[in-house]
């Protein structure tokens, strides 16, 4: 049991991203599904993530939170999966920088947007990310130049990257440029994103 892996998350949260980069790997795990509230803040869960959010994993007695640190981690953990470039390969820069550009300036300034919230124009070199056009036109010129975000290889970052598209153009939060597109239709059709879909479709509460 101590090499067991446990994914604690709900399935209206983040913590599909990281189903779909579990089901990817092929790794048993077992899933703690927790409520928004209570369950979350609860000092059981607390003492594995004192922040009472998910998703995060337990595994080998060490506890990663973030969605861009655990689909990292888990790359590494599971080598045979191949969802990592080698440290070694002249991807892995490129690999490393689009994961956390989603995680950073992309997930700031879309929520920013969804939330109403715009940078006045002469503040704007003051934040991150500048602003939500800067963002959507790095993100743009990224998707476009190469079949996957690091390269001619599926990988993490798509995972971690192709959800915040995915989600973004769901929600309206994203526009749907065509090359968005052209780049959620290469991924999001995956075998295990349809499996971790499907999944999480199924312990979604009935509605009352």
């Amino acid at each position: 049991m101590a090499d067991e892996l446990v994914f604690y998350t709900n399935p209206m949260s983040r913590g599909r991203i990281v189903r779909w980069m579990l089901e990817e790997t092929g790794c048993a795990y077992r899933t703690e599904v927790l409520g928004f509230g209570k369950e979350m803040k609860a000092p059981a869960y607390l003492a594995v993530n004192p922040m009472g959010k998910v998703p995060a994993i337990l595994h080998k007695g060490t506890v990663v939170t973030e969605g861009a640190a655990i689909c990292a981690y888990l790359a590494d953990a599971f080598p045979e999966a191949g969802l990592a470039p080698a440290p070694q390969d002249s991807s892995r820069g490129t690999y490393y920088r689009w994961m956390f550009f989603a995680a950073g300036p992309m997930e700031a300034a879309l929520s920013n947007k969804a939330f109403g919230f715009e940078v006045p124009t002469d503040k704007q070199r003051a934040i991150g990310y500048g602003s939500i056009d800067d963002v959507l036109n790095a993100l743009e010129q990224a998707v476009s130049q190469t079949e996957y975000i690091a390269g001619d290889r599926f990988t993490a970052a798509d995972v971690y990257v192709g959800s915040q598209i995915g989600w973004g153009m769901m929600f309206g939060t994203l526009e749907k440029r065509p090359a968005f597109e052209a780049y959620w239709k290469r991924i999001g059709n995956r075998p295990a994103a349809i499996r971790a879909r499907e999944i999480d479709d199924a312990l979604v509460p009935p509605k009352a």
